[in-house]
């Protein structure tokens, strides 16, 4: 009662024809629109966050068209900008032209009934795309309501005509403030909005009026912070009016899979089974929007479902398609022209397309507040229900979607992470408000430029610059005004800085280079597609597509084929190639990092599953998942089953708070480890890079790393060894930001965005005398610039000795700032790293036989996951070989080694001896034999010889006496020196000599190379040494990639037990990773495939064509034929054959003498029926048409039929309905309608008298 009456008083501050129009459209205004108007119309700065379809939109619009309106009564409406409207893309802007032109037409119709004069509010639009004629109309006739985007905004505040356009502007009007705010488009923004303010009150003397509109943002507080800037808020306050109606409300969400179990790779069967769901969800919906992560992936569903629903039914939508390709989607999408649109985040915002049915989501969109924004695109009315459907692509997929379903019905929401005062930014504005023309009413600002407090003050009131240190202003401003870089002199500057009266003012050129090159959107060097001869933008390719795509090639953009021409310049010359088939073109660039929150809702997911799978079952835990997220059975299935056998196999699930790591063999015998961390891509990309350095400097190996959402792959060579768990500590936390800075040095990403801020900065330009710079100078200009600012990122590895030093330069400082936030996360990887150092996690390092369930995913990652520049066919990962499944069951702890694998290594490694000389090469081999082994192998018949021709001796001084070959007696004679001094030592090995422990180390390493796994204190025993000396010599092998240490002998359970901790034990690398072979190989050999020959004697045997014979010995006399054909019946229950068949050739061959009567016996108790149950299949890919049957499939001998048991045939009906079609039924016949009216009449009766009575043919009457 009390919203009602709000409701109510916000209309009653309108006038009566805004009042009677909106009453009339809409009734009475929503929440988010009654808690708003009050603040608006008291001039309040507001913020309103309310769900799509909200009325928000028109929330912040209608107060100021009410004030215009007055206005217009009163006579006091001015020419000039009143509100400026600012929206993040150019459609969205044009949108909300036309959408204004409802209210306004309406109110114009409510003055004439009131009996008053019309109010003439006009406007208008200017974005990128608004010609230059509507530009200089604009600009002599300025509208009352301008729409812009932010960019334009910018353009708008730098030259003459915008400036004295924009200095009547009273309201500011933000849409989708959300889309600006994490990234540095919103720190452009803000500083534009700023420069507003400036330009406003220096003509006009008032200050702006401030509204934020967004559907989805976390935290609140901050966003309208970012909204009314630092000159509005206090450290405990903002002047800010928050409209907050939340962005929970009513969803129809659900997760759908495939029928066939998904892996860590799609299969090309696996998507025909989702494009064909997808074609039975969009035939019964009018309109669908489907979602997908990348542009590639747009195109590629857009290609498959036109073939299966015909072109003209489906589009893609993406950035790089032409404005009018895009606009003429969205169009036809609005009209209902188009039954789907499959599009990235092009479509995310709030373009107008009028009503859509279902949103489908392919892939985890890697954020919460994505999802609700893209599935809000349904049901956008005030009372709407949006509906969204999200189609996971791979097992981990499947989890992600899950917790992110889990985390929407809990209510969770992304935190806005926003760029903190980026200095490229700056730069530019910097740049652009100094050189902007002085228009009248200026405020004090002459030619003798900016006062630097003044300046500095202007652009620290925007939020983003709120901790914006002087001294790291004037460090800018000198940059602008000294030169990027001092070795260059003052080439390229853009600002006069006159220390001496604190003034800043601009050089000649800089307004223009300003307009020609500013922005924040980086230049992904994308190619224009031109259609030839008409010279049409088709869309843009990239780069590398472009370059390596040859004459005659077809690929699709739009879904349609286009057939390219030539490469001209930077336009890539096509024409129409429709009917060819095409390939699908490639994008590169960086997909979002899947979220913080989302992280840790995966993490208290699979933490969730874990606690069910110890504490009760799986089929607890798959009831827990359709209970509490609602998964279809099938996909609750797949994901328990995943996730326990990746707990099994691991031996516990890791999450947020158990990290694990695993180590294991390939089939080249290249080691592998992976990180279990599901902490999400930025913070394992930041970790695998800071240990791919810290492995280099350790081993001198450029090692390949791969890293995402869940887990990190480190593949090493040959020559690596080390203590499993000694790798958690290998980065400590105060040093760890320096080692990613060096490691990210080398990497694109610093070679990328140095580009970007050098651009942004104006160092560098994009467009120069009218034209577009070529790509590969822009890339000569960036190596330039870096090779006067920071020489030794591109300097010659040869000549750089140890770390690089960074040089203190803006620019250089930003782009690594740029680095370990935006591509990586270094504040949570150091919180990582210190509750690593403190013990806070729970630590488990795993040395496997083969990768486990989990591995799956990042060993078949693709390129965008790579941490080093070795391109896919090269990577160590090609190498290994592993299960595309694991059952549960089966997946026991994947660290378990064979025991019969491990003895057969042993055997394989003892030396083989069958004559002297073969026996005094083992010892050479060995390094020694004990004399239990010398007995043992029989060598005793070649002793004598080899020991009187002085080849081989027995050590008797030693405790335990052991065999070695003359020539290791120098090694000896280090370790035990006294004691072996009576030895005589041939002349040639007289001057040999040996350290200590460099004579154990080799002696250590013989018996390794010969034993298999073994112990310190085994090898302590045999040589009488102390333990430590043997554990330095195994670490020293270690150190060299020779030696790997663990348990790799399997113990009982109660052994294990019973010791305090299991003996660690030492093996030689390729003995060890021969036992993972053979333990693999014992495995498989439990799913050996079956000759042919046997597989057909199990078909027959199943099938039950073998005759079943008494047991011998028995005097039974087998199965009787009843009940050989109950048997049967179950058997083939349901399957289709022609009617003669069954009692011709199905029964008798696999009953001996069948007998016709049996099957009357089984029909007439009813436990049997016949019938046609199963229809014909026919591919429906090509049409739409539910399936008929046909109408002369009449009951002759050929007719297909059934036998079902009685109890089954509920299930059979079901079926056959599901093939007709939902809910449809098959229409009769004439002659079977004639049929049943006559039965209806007549009841029951004979062939003969329905004959007569209906005048039906024999033949008509059989087939109705």
């Amino acid at each position: 009662m009390i919203q009602d009456q709000a409701q109510i008083e916000a209309l009653s501050q309108f006038h009566p024809a805004c009042r009677n129009w909106f009453r009339a459209r809409f009734g009475e205004p929503t929440p988010a629109q009654a808690q708003a108007w009050p603040a608006i119309k008291a001039g309040r700065h507001t913020l309103i966050s309310a769900p799509t379809g909200s009325g928000k939109t028109l929330a912040a619009f209608y107060g100021a068209i009410d004030e215009l309106l007055q206005k217009g009564l009163r006579n006091q409406l001015e020419d000039g900008v009143h509100v400026l409207y600012v929206s993040p893309l150019k459609a969205l802007s044009n949108d909300i032209h036309k959408n204004l032109d409802m209210p306004l037409d309406g109110i114009a119709e409510q003055l004439h009934l009131l009996g008053l004069p019309p109010v003439d509010i006009r406007i208008g639009v200017r974005t990128g795309d608004t010609p230059a004629n509507e530009r200089q109309k604009m600009a002599k006739n300025p509208p009352h309501i301008l729409v812009t985007t932010p960019e334009s905004l910018y353009l708008l505040l730098t030259s003459a005509s915008g400036r004295k356009m924009l200095a009547t502007v009273s309201s500011v009007i933000v849409d989708e403030i959300h889309a600006m705010l994490g990234d540095k488009r919103g720190s452009h923004l803000a500083l534009s909005i700023e420069r507003l303010q400036q330009l406003c009150f220096s003509s006009s003397g008032q200050h702006l009026q401030r509204v934020g509109l967004s559907a989805t943002q976390k935290p609140i507080d901050m966003v309208a912070r970012y909204l009314v800037g630092n000159s509005n808020c206090s450290d405990d306050s903002v002047d800010c009016e928050i409209v907050d109606s939340g962005f929970r409300r009513k969803l129809d969400l659900r997760i759908e899979v495939p029928g066939s179990p998904l892996s860590a790779l799609m299969s090309n069967e696996v998507w025909e089974e989702l494009y064909e769901r997808l074609v039975t969800l969009i035939n019964s919906h009018q309109t669908t929007l489907i979602f997908v992560n990348t542009r590639r992936l747009s195109e590629r569903l857009a290609l498959a479902l036109s073939d299966r629903l015909g072109e003209g039914c489906v589009c893609s939508h993406h950035g790089s398609m032409s404005k009018d390709h895009r606009h003429n989607a969205e169009q036809r999408l609005k009209a209902g022209d188009l039954k789907v649109l499959v599009a990235t985040a092009s479509m995310e915002l709030g373009i107008d397309i009028g009503s859509v049915d279902l949103v489908v989501q392919f892939s985890s969109p890697k954020s919460i507040a994505t999802f609700l924004q893209r599935v809000g695109r349904s049901g956008h009315s005030v009372h709407g229900t949006p509906k969204g459907i999200l189609f996971p692509l791979t097992r981990d997929d499947l989890v992600e979607a899950s917790a992110l379903l889990q985390g929407i019905r809990e209510g969770e929401l992304d935190r806005i992470i926003m760029p903190e005062k980026p200095a490229d930014i700056l730069a530019q504005q910097i740049v652009a408000e100094v050189s902007s023309p002085v228009i009248a009413g200026d405020g004090d600002q002459d030619f003798l430029g900016w006062d630097m407090d003044q300046l500095f003050q202007l652009f620290a009131n925007a939020y983003p610059y709120r901790d914006l240190a002087r001294e790291e202003f004037d460090t800018l401003v000198k940059m602008l005004a000294e030169g990027y870089t001092t070795r260059r002199g003052r080439r390229g500057t853009h600002l006069h800085l006159d220390l001496i009266n604190n003034k800043v003012r601009a050089r000649r050129g800089s307004n223009l280079t300003s307009l020609t090159n500013g922005g924040a959107i980086p230049d992904m060097f994308d190619y224009q597609v031109v259609l030839d001869p008409e010279d049409i933008v088709v869309g843009t390719l990239n780069e590398d597509f472009a370059l390596e795509a040859l004459p005659g090639d077809v690929f699709t953009l739009g879904t349609h084929a286009w057939q390219l021409l030539r490469v001209d310049g930077l336009k890539v010359r096509v024409r129409d190639a429709e009917g060819m088939q095409p390939t699908i073109p490639f994008w590169f660039g960086e997909g979002p990092g899947r979220t913080q929150e989302l992280s840790q809702s995966v993490s208290k997911l699979r933490n969730q599953i874990a606690e069910l799978l110890i504490n009760e079952s799986a089929n607890a835990a798959v009831q827990w998942l359709e209970d509490t997220i609602a998964l279809p059975r099938s996909a609750s299935v797949q994901m328990v089953e995943y996730l326990q056998s990746g707990m099994n196999a691991l031996g516990v699930m890791p999450t947020r708070d158990t990290v694990v790591m695993e180590r294991f063999f390939d089939e080249v015998g290249d080691m592998h480890v992976v990180i279990h961390s599901p902490y999400g891509s930025r913070l394992n990309r930041g970790w695998g890079l800071a240990l791919r350095k810290r492995f280099c400097k350790s081993f001198n190996f450029e090692l390949q790393a791969a890293a995402n959402e869940d887990s990190i792959v480190i593949s090493l060579g040959s020559v690596h060894s080390f203590p499993l768990d000694e790798v958690y500590r290998y980065l400590q936390t105060a040093t760890v930001r320096d080692t990613l800075i060096q490691a990210m040095l080398d990497a694109p990403m610093f070679e990328v965005r140095w580009r970007w801020n050098a651009t942004r900065s104006l160092a560098m330009q994009r467009n120069r005398n009218g034209k577009r710079v070529p790509p590969q100078f822009q890339r000569m200009d960036a190596e330039d610039l870096v090779a006067h600012v920071f020489p030794d990122q591109i300097a010659c590895q040869e000549n750089i000795t140890g770390r690089r030093d960074v040089p203190d330069h803006p620019l250089v400082n930003q782009t690594i700032h740029d680095c370990l936030t935006e591509a990586m996360d270094i504040d949570e990887l150091e919180q990582l790293i210190d509750a690593i150092e403190n013990d806070r996690l729970t630590l488990i390092a795993k040395d496997l036989r083969e990768p486990s369930p989990f591995a799956q995913e990042i060993i078949n990652a693709r390129p965008y996951a790579f941490l080093d520049d070795a391109p896919f066919e090269e990577r160590r990962t090609n190498a290994i070989r592993n299960r595309s499944w694991a059952d549960p069951a089966e997946a026991k702890d994947f660290s378990l080694l064979d025991a019969e694998a491990i003895q057969r290594v042993r055997d394989e490694a003892w030396p083989y001896v069958s004559n002297a000389e073969e026996l005094h090469d083992a010892l050479m081999t060995a390094a020694y034999l004990t004399a239990a082994e010398f007995k043992k192998g029989d060598y005793v018949r070649w002793q004598q010889d080899l020991v009187d021709s002085g080849r081989i001796v027995l050590l008797r001084q030693l405790k335990n006496p052991v065999w070695i070959a003359t020539e290791y007696i120098p090694r000896f004679i280090a370790l035990w020196g006294d004691q072996l001094a009576a030895i005589p030592l041939p002349e040639f090995l007289q001057a040999e000599s040996w350290e200590k422990e460099e004579a154990l180390r080799e002696i250590v390493r013989g018996r390794l190379d010969c034993l298999g796994p073994v112990t310190a204190e085994q090898l302590a025993d045999e040589l009488q040494l102390d333990k430590s000396d043997i554990n330095f010599a195994l670490t020293a092998l270690e150190v060299e990639g020779f030696a790997f240490q663990g348990q790799f002998t399997p113990i009982s359970a109660a052994a294990m037990v019973s010791a305090e901790s299991a003996a660690i034990e030492w093996c030689e690398r390729r003995l060890l990773q021969r036992i993972h072979r053979y333990t693999i190989d014992q495995h498989r050999k439990a799913i050996k495939p079956v000759s042919l020959e046997t597989f057909t004697e199990y078909l027959f045997d199943h099938q039950q064509l073998i005759p079943i014979q008494p047991a011998e010995g028995s005097t039974e006399p087998g199965l009787d034929g009843q009940t050989r054909l109950q048997n049967t019946l179950n058997l083939l229950d349901g399957i289709s054959a022609p009617a003669v068949s069954w009692e011709s050739d199905i029964y008798p061959a696999r009953i001996p003498n069948y007998d016709p009567n049996w099957l009357d016996v089984f029909c007439i108790s009813g436990k049997v029926m016949w019938g046609r149950y199963v229809l014909p299949l026919i591919n429906q890919r090509r049409q739409n048409q539910p399936l008929q049957r046909k109408r002369n499939a009449g009951p002759v001998k050929s007719t297909p039929i059934s036998l079902v048991a009685r109890s089954n045939l509920d299930i059979w009906q079901a079926l056959a309905k599901a093939q007709l079609g939902e809910g449809e039924v098959a229409a009769p016949s004439a002659s079977a309608a004639c049929i049943a009216a006559d039965l209806e009449q007549h009841g029951a009766s004979f062939f003969d008298q329905i004959q007569s009575r209906t005048g039906l043919l024999k033949t008509q009457l059989e087939e109705g």
